[in-house]
Parts: structure tokens; C-alpha cells; sequence
């Protein structure tokens, strides 16, 4: 699947252009999306899975009045904007919130930043169901043996 994480402002102005270019999800910022609601069903117009993301200082209940809209939830456990960030540990404590929170609801729960070898057990422990493990493959000189060793821990 092509998953979109649409780190921008302003994303309504872009979700046509990658719903027409292949995307399967695109997800949004929680924060500095006013209408989050409208993008979800923008996302949704296009019969594509929407995600809503947030970063590591918002709570997560804030999705409560949106938890039942949604497809996809990814918890930023670094603050976004460059790769090789170190985990932050506090994280694990929301992934655990957003999986209570979620229940049984088919949604799915990715976790992205500072996933490496050290941290993949203890986001995958705590309930994420996906993981995103950037400058750990992209920085290793052999990456299908980082991928495969990344599978085996989780």
C-alpha cells in the first residue's frame, strides 16, 4: 500500500493530487488542522484510508470526537522534521493510551521515530500494530539483514 503522510501545511490543497497519483492512506496533522474534520472526509471522498498523526506533545484523547472516522492513527515518537532522532520514551506511554483508546475499532496504530533494533519490541509491546523504522533501515549498509532482524524482534 502506499501510505502518504502529509507533513504540510495546508494538506486540503494537496490530498487530490496524491489520491490521483496511487495513495491507498493519507494521513494528516492533528495539530494546525483546524478542520480535521473535513479532511478526514476529503481523504475519504477519494475511497482512500485516512489517518489522522500526532506529534509527541499532544494528548491523544484528542481524537475521541473524531476515533470513529478515522482508519489509520500514527503516533510521532520524535518531533518531526529530520531522521536518526533518538525514541522518545515517554511515547511508549501513549501508544499504550492510543490502543486503549482505539478498543476494537479497525483502526490501525502505526508509531514512527527512533524505531530501531534497541526500541521495536517495547512499540510493538505497547500495542502498535505498525512500525516505521527510517534511519534504521535507510542508514545500515545492509538493509534487508536490518529489516529482517527489525521482523524478528516485534
Amino acid at each position: 500500500p502506499l501510505d502518504i503522510h502529509l507533513m504540510i501545511i495546508n494538506p486540503e490543497n494537496h490530498i487530490n493530487d496524491f489520491a490521483e497519483a496511487g495513495a491507498d492512506i493519507i494521513s494528516v496533522h492533528y495539530e494546525g488542522n483546524i478542520h480535521i474534520h473535513r479532511l478526514i472526509y476529503q481523504i475519504k471522498s477519494h475511497n482512500i484510508r485516512a489517518g489522522i498523526v500526532l506529534n509527541p506533545h499532544t494528548r491523544t484523547d484528542v481524537i475521541e470526537p473524531i476515533i470513529d472516522d478515522i482508519d489509520y492513527l500514527l503516533i510521532m515518537s520524535v518531533n518531526p522534521g529530520f531522521g536518526g532522532q533518538k525514541f522518545i520514551e515517554s511515547s511508549v506511554k501513549k501508544i499504550k493510551e492510543a490502543k486503549k483508546l482505539i478498543g476494537s475499532r479497525d483502526i490501525m496504530l502505526a508509531v514512527d521515530g527512533g524505531v530501531n533494533l534497541n526500541t521495536c519490541a517495547k512499540v510493538s509491546e505497547s500495542g502498535a500494530d505498525f512500525l516505521i523504522a527510517g534511519s534504521a533501515v535507510i542508514d545500515s549498509n545492509n538493509k534487508k539483514d536490518i529489516i529482517n532482524k527489525l521482523r524478528k524482534r516485534v
